[in-house]
């Protein structure tokens, strides 16, 4: 049993997805609910989410996926706020596995947008593009493509405008180039590494400082597998 606040998220979050493909933001939720805090609409995910009504989707940033809905449930009465506001969904697209194989041995994988070698800075927007690999470079499991912005990873051969290709995981060992994202809002391609109980993300520049964050402060987004360069 759902309480109207619960019932009134849950219709507005399904109706949002179904109209725009996308989760709302935290600040549209708090809008359409009249609530005075985001605190509010966490609390009311969370229960949602124990309830098994919905679930995080962990490579996207505040992304949610309804899983049902209460069987009384009727979408034209969620709750509706102007669609222009939408906020800063860091990592939004279509994940999907890799499509079939191009006569010219290439497979296609959606195009997110700029990923930030240096300051974190919201930088994955949407899907704007597909952008085809060499079958043999993309693996198992789903992916996505970022175009580099920044000199912060020069070190590890990864240059400002290369194109980078990046399986979707939630986790990565200590070394590994990940896409990291930041409080839920920024997200950086950096060097992972776990010290004890907190996390530093390592450029590979010597202009840059490493950031060390809680271990609640950071979520992997993705591993790098793969590279392109374009020579101008």
């Amino acid at each position: 049993m759902l309480t109207r606040k619960q019932n009134e998220l849950l219709l507005f979050i399904h109706g949002r997805i179904k109209e725009t493909g996308v989760s709302p933001s935290f600040d549209e939720m708090k809008a359409a609910l009249q609530l005075a805090s985001k605190s509010g609409v966490h609390r009311l995910i969370t229960a949602l989410e124990e309830r098994g009504f919905i679930r995080r989707l962990a490579h996207r940033a505040r992304a949610l996926e309804v899983l049902k809905l209460p069987e009384s449930a009727a979408v034209a009465e969620a709750p509706s706020v102007p669609k222009g506001n939408l906020g800063p969904n860091v990592v939004r697209g279509n994940f999907a596995k890799p499509e079939p194989t191009d006569s010219d041995g290439t497979i296609d994988v959606p195009m997110l947008g700029r990923i930030a070698a240096g300051v974190p800075i919201a930088a994955i927007q949407h899907e704007t593009d597909r952008f085809a690999f060499p079958a043999g470079m993309v693996g198992a499991g789903e992916h996505f493509a970022l175009e580099v912005k920044g000199d912060s990873m020069i070190e590890a051969g990864i240059m400002d405008g290369d194109t980078v290709l990046i399986q979707r995981c939630q986790s990565a060992e200590n070394g590994t180039i990940v896409v990291a994202l930041v409080d839920d809002e920024e997200a950086t391609l950096k060097r992972l590494r776990k010290k004890g109980g907190s996390i530093a993300l390592e450029a590979a520049n010597p202009d840059y400082e490493t950031r060390i964050f809680g271990p609640d402060r950071v979520k992997v987004q993705g591993r790098l597998v793969g590279l392109i360069r374009k020579y101008h």
